[in-house]
C-alpha cells in the first residue's frame, strides 16, 4: 500500500499550522507539523451537514436517484458526510422517507457525501412558529402512535421538537435515551419551558433565532435559553439572510467554541438556476437571493452551501479553525460520530483542500480524491 503525503496549512482543532498528513488506505496514519512548509493549500477535515433538505435540483424526500444526486452535489462543496433532512409530512410519509434512506445508505455513491442517518425537522413543531412547514401535517408528540415513533428511530440522528407541545418533554426524554440528538426549534416556548426541554435531554437548537421565541428583555424565549446554556449546541445558517452578520459575534462570543454547528438548511434550489420549486408540498421561490414561500417574505430554507458558510464566518473575524470546527467536529460530536472530523492519526481520511480564498479545490473521501477527478 502506497502512503499518500498531503502537504499544506493544516486546520487543527486549536490552530492552523504548516505540515503534512500521511494517508494509508482510508485512514490518516500520521500528522507531522513542519514550519518549513511555507506554502500550499489549506487542508481541513471534510465538512458534515446535519441539516440539509436538498441540493442541485434534488430533494432529500425524493427517490434514491435524488439522494444520489444530492450526495454528489454536496461533495463538490467539501461535504463528505450529511444527514438527508425531511420537513413536516404525514407520519406515513415520514416513515416512507426513513425507510428509503435506510435502504439507500449501503448503496450511496462513493463519489458523493456519505450518509450518516437522517434528520426529521417536524412534524412535532409549533403552529405559531411553523415557518415553511405545512400546517396540515403538524402534530403534538402526544398524538403520535408509539409504534410509529418506534419505527422511525433506527438511523434517526436528529429531530426537531417544540418543547411546549403536549407530550414533548416525554418524547425528548425517550429519543435522547435512544441516542437521538433532539433539537429544540420551531417553538414559541418561554424561557422556563425551553430550559425544561434541555433538561429533558434536548442537545441542540434548530437554526438559532429562526422559527423560535427570541431575545426580549421582558419575555426571553428559546434563543435566550440556548445561548445561556453552555452544554447545548446551536445551529447557525450563516448566509446573511437568516441571521444578520451583526449578530454572529453575539453567538460566537456567547457559545463555547465546541457548541456551534454550521448548517446549510439547503433545499433543492441550491446549486441550480431554478427560481421556483416545492418544499414539503409548499411552493417556494427565489427572491433577491433568498428562498421564500411563494408570494411571501417568509424564509423557506437556504441556497447556501456549507463551504460558503465557513468562508462567511472566517471573513467575519472568526478564527478559521473555529469556523471549520463548526462544520466538522462539532456536528459530528453532536450525533456521536467519532471516526472523522479531525486531522489526527486513526481518523478517516475525509478531507477538503481549500485555496487561499477558502474555496474548494479538491475533496477526499476515505483516502481517495473524489472531486474534481472522481
Amino acid at each position: 500500500m502506497t502512503t499518500l503525503v498531503i502537504e499544506g496549512q493544516l486546520v487543527l482543532e486549536d490552530r492552523v499550522a504548516p505540515g503534512r498528513l500521511y494517508v494509508d488506505g482510508p485512514l490518516i496514519t500520521g500528522v507531522e507539523l513542519d514550519p518549513g512548509v511555507l506554502a500550499g493549500p489549506v487542508i481541513a477535515p471534510g465538512f458534515c451537514d446535519v441539516h440539509v433538505h436538498g441540493y442541485g435540483g434534488h430533494d432529500a424526500m425524493g427517490e434514491p436517484a435524488d439522494l444520489d444526486g444530492m450526495a454528489r452535489g454536496l461533495l463538490t462543496h467539501g461535504v463528505t458526510s450529511f444527514l438527508p433532512t425531511a420537513v413536516s409530512a404525514p407520519l406515513e410519509g415520514l416513515t416512507a422517507f426513513a425507510e428509503r434512506v435506510r435502504a439507500w445508505m449501503p448503496e450511496a455513491p462513493a463519489d458523493g457525501a456519505g450518509p450518516l442517518g437522517f434528520n426529521l425537522e417536524g412534524p412535532f413543531v409549533s403552529h405559531e412558529r411553523k415557518g415553511a412547514h405545512d400546517p396540515r401535517f403538524l402534530m403534538a408528540p402526544a398524538a403520535a402512535p408509539p409504534a410509529v415513533v418506534e419505527a422511525l428511530i433506527p438511523e434517526m440522528r436528529v429531530i426537531t421538537i417544540a418543547p411546549e407541545l403536549p407530550g414533548a418533554l416525554e418524547l425528548i426524554a425517550l429519543l435522547s435515551d435512544r441516542g437521538v440528538a433532539v433539537c429544540l426549534g420551531h417553538s414559541a416556548a418561554d424561557l422556563e419551558t425551553s430550559r425544561a426541554g434541555y433538561a429533558a435531554g434536548a442537545a441542540s437548537t434548530t437554526h438559532l433565532f429562526n422559527g423560535m421565541s427570541g431575545i426580549d428583555h421582558h419575555h426571553p424565549g428559546l434563543a435566550v435559553a440556548a445561548l445561556t446554556d453552555d452544554t447545548v449546541y446551536v445551529e447557525l445558517i450563516a448566509d446573511g439572510h437568516h441571521v444578520h452578520p451583526a449578530l454572529w459575534p453575539i453567538v460566537t462570543r456567547t457559545k463555547p467554541r465546541n457548541r456551534l454547528v454550521l448548517v446549510s438548511d439547503g433545499i433543492l434550489l441550491g446549486g441550480t438556476d431554478l427560481h421556483s420549486g416545492v418544499l414539503g408540498g409548499l411552493a417556494v421561490e427565489v427572491n433577491g437571493g433568498r428562498c421564500v414561500l411563494a408570494g411571501t417574505d417568509r424564509l423557506a430554507g437556504s441556497l447556501i452551501s456549507l463551504d460558503a458558510a465557513v468562508r462567511n464566518l472566517a471573513t467575519h473575524r472568526v478564527p478559521l479553525h473555529d469556523a471549520v470546527g463548526a462544520a466538522t467536529r462539532n456536528p459530528l460530536d453532536l450525533i456521536g460520530v467519532t471516526d472523522r472530523g479531525r486531522l489526527a492519526a486513526g481518523q478517516r481520511a475525509d478531507l477538503v483542500q481549500l485555496g487561499s480564498d477558502l474555496r474548494v479545490q479538491r475533496v477526499m473521501r476515505s483516502g481517495e480524491w473524489r472531486f474534481p477527478n472522481a
